[in-house]
C-alpha cells in the first residue's frame, strides 16, 4: 500500500453516475484537480469544482493525466480506459474490477490530518468498508489534535535530536504518555 500526494494533480474519472461522484469526492478530499468525462452525469457531480466533459471516453483523454480512474457500468468502455492508461504509463483504477487496475482505492477513515486505509486487495470492498467503520469509531477528535501537535514539533526534533533513532523514540513515549 502506498499513499500519494494528489494535491494540484491532474485526475480523470470517467464515468458520471454514483460510483463516479463517489472517486470524485475522494479525489477532491486530496486536493486534486478533477476532470469527469461522461456523456451523462449525476446532477451531484455538475455542482462540484471539476472540469465537465460531456461526450463518452477518448483513449486521447489519458495523455498527461497523473491518475485515472473508470467507473462506468460498462466493463467495456472501463477496459478500454485501463489499456490506454497502462499504454501511457498512468496509474488507473477501475471500480470494482481489480484485474483490470494498476492499484486498489482502500476504504477510507479521515480525521484530519490521520488518514488510515483499509484494504482486502480487492477481495471485498464490502469487508473493508465495515473494518473502515470500526476503525473509524477508534480514532477521535484527541487523535487528530495530537497529530498536530506532533507535527508541529516534527521541525523541533530534526534540529535538536540527532538521530531517526533518538526522534522516534521521542515520539513513542510523547505518543505514548498522551493518550495514555
Amino acid at each position: 500500500m502506498a499513499c500519494l500526494d494528489l494535491r494540484g494533480r491532474d485526475c480523470l474519472v470517467v464515468g458520471g453516475g454514483r460510483v463516479a461522484t463517489e472517486k470524485v469526492h475522494g479525489l477532491l478530499d486530496c486536493d486534486a484537480e478533477v476532470t469527469v468525462v461522461a456523456p451523462e452525469l449525476e446532477p451531484e457531480l455538475v455542482d462540484l469544482p471539476v472540469q465537465i466533459v460531456r461526450r463518452p471516453f477518448s483513449r486521447s483523454d489519458v495523455v498527461g493525466r497523473f491518475l485515472v480512474v473508470a467507473a462506468t457500468n460498462d466493463r467495456s468502455v472501463n477496459a478500454d480506459v485501463s489499456s490506454a492508461a497502462r499504454e501511457r504509463e498512468t496509474l488507473c483504477n477501475v471500480a470494482d474490477d481489480p484485474e483490470l487496475c494498476s492499484f486498489i482505492l482502500p476504504a477510507i477513515v479521515r480525521r484530519d490530518p490521520i488518514v488510515v486505509g483499509v484494504s482486502t486487495g480487492g477481495a471485498s470492498p464490502a469487508l473493508a468498508q465495515r473494518i473502515r467503520s470500526d476503525v473509524a469509531d477508534m480514532i477521535g477528535p484527541e487523535h487528530a489534535e495530537l497529530a498536530r501537535r506532533l507535527e508541529a514539533l516534527r521541525p523541533w526534533a530534526k534540529r535538536e535530536l540527532a538521530t531517526y533513532e533518538e526522534r522516534r523514540d521521542y515520539f513513542q513515549q510523547l505518543v505514548a504518555e498522551t493518550l495514555a
